[in-house]
């Protein structure tokens, strides 16, 4: 999705536009790094809640 900043006008129909990747200054964090402070800390987990987790949440079949 392209969004023009706020003010700018839209192109006319048809017009070729350059598209210009700007990366932050400072990288963004891992999702490692977001979520460190939950990472581990659920308890009484089935043992293989990670292979099937859409059983338990969801009630589809298991993987095998």
């Amino acid at each position: 999705m392209i969004v023009l900043d706020e003010g700018s006008a839209a192109p006319p129909e048809g017009a070729e536009v350059r598209v210009e990747v700007v990366l932050p200054e400072k990288p963004l964090p891992t999702l490692a790094e977001r979520f460190k402070s939950v990472i581990g800390q659920a308890k009484g987990l089935p043992t293989d809640f990670a292979d099937n987790h859409d059983h338990y949440i969801h009630g589809t079949p298991k993987n095998e």
